[in-house]
């Protein structure tokens, strides 16, 4: 589980035309992070799926036949949240789960998952998983040192998918004004808010209402994402 050149990676994404370009993303990535599985999967409102990622095509395969999006605990409980969540937060109560889980261990998937769900216009629905086989304490401390990139290239990644959609409608084009725009580079560099409001020379609370104005603006479910999203539409530079 190593250290990852975040800013590489979403350099690359931003350079993407296709998916084909995403799937070679995501096997970088998987790599990179040194964990075993790494996945995005895409449900759109007519039920359309698309994912790209490390799974074994056998398990793909299975997962498709058997229909399991009907009774992944993973795709049913994060579609009732906005927030990631890892695996252990989700019920496995019932006799589906528990064999769903038995055969995903099998094929490989891993004990320890972390999924961050997204969503995007016209019922679009997307997660980001990441996969590993480990110990508790193995994969909590993977979470602590990485849980903010992955957040990060979770929205870059579906930012990318969406423009790859067929019969995609472009989104309105959202400006921010130039203290919106401060607040949020700030905090693409890593400032803290306490660092940030003191960098403008206003106050805090001045400056979560430029951030709680950008983030209404840009459609984003949190502060994180919505830094995500002024990057990936080039509101801001870094």
């Amino acid at each position: 589980m190593n250290n990852v050149d975040v800013d590489r990676s979403l350099a690359e994404l931003e350079r993407a035309s296709g998916r084909e370009d995403l799937q070679t993303a995501i096997v970088k990535l998987c790599e990179a992070y040194k964990i075993d599985h790494m996945v995005y999967h895409w449900v759109n409102s007519q039920g359309d799926q698309y994912g790209c990622g490390t799974y074994s095509p056998g398990w793909v395969e299975r997962y498709l036949e058997k229909e399991y999006l009907r009774i992944d605990p993973v795709i049913l409980g994060c579609y009732q949240r906005f927030h990631p969540v890892d695996w252990k937060r989700l019920d496995w109560s019932s006799k589906a789960a528990r064999g769903f889980r038995a055969e995903a261990l099998e094929y490989g998937v891993g004990n320890q998952g972390f999924s961050i769900p997204m969503r995007g216009p016209n019922g679009q629905y997307a997660l980001f998983t990441a996969s590993h086989h480990c110990s508790d304490e193995d994969w909590q401390t993977f979470k602590n040192k990485h849980r903010r990139q992955l957040i990060l290239l979770a929205h870059f990644f579906n930012q990318k998918a969406l423009e790859f959609e067929p019969d995609r409608v472009p989104e309105a084009l959202t400006t921010l004004s130039p203290r919106e725009t401060d607040a949020m580079t700030f905090l693409a560099m890593g400032f803290n808010r306490a660092k940030a409001a003191d960098t403008m020379e206003i106050s805090e609370h001045t400056l979560r209402v430029y951030i709680e104005s950008a983030r209404f603006k840009l459609g984003a479910i949190n502060t994180t994402h919505a830094v995500a999203r002024a990057m990936s539409h080039g509101l801001i530079v870094v």
